[in-house]
């Protein structure tokens, strides 16, 4: 049997906003108030320095463990991490689906 992924109400999508920006300040080591003020457009990898390689891993295995997720390899590629907005949605798929 699928499931079909339930759209999120906006409490739920407002509490996964901040639970992710506070996640990204923990790990990065950002101010919260530069963490809160992503937009969906704002740039991640490759924009900002304290998000390497090695803190890719730290972010998502964060991620996995806040969020009460399971983060394949595969499911790891540049656009997830290109900009909040694309990590968020990837974050809002991987609820979705559980």
């Amino acid at each position: 049997m699928n499931s079909i992924p339930t759209i999120p109400s906006e409490a739920e999508a407002a509490a996964l906003d901040s639970e992710l920006k506070g996640l990204i300040a923990d790990v990065l080591g950002l101010d919260p108030a530069q963490a809160a003020a992503f937009g969906p457009d704002s740039g991640l990898f490759g924009h900002l320095p304290e998000l390497d390689s090695m803190a890719v891993a730290g972010l998502l295995t964060e991620m996995e463990d806040r969020l009460g997720i399971v983060i394949e390899d595969d499911d790891v590629d540049g656009e997830m991490l290109e900009t909040y907005g694309a990590l968020r949605a990837f974050a809002q798929a991987k609820l979705a689906s559980r």
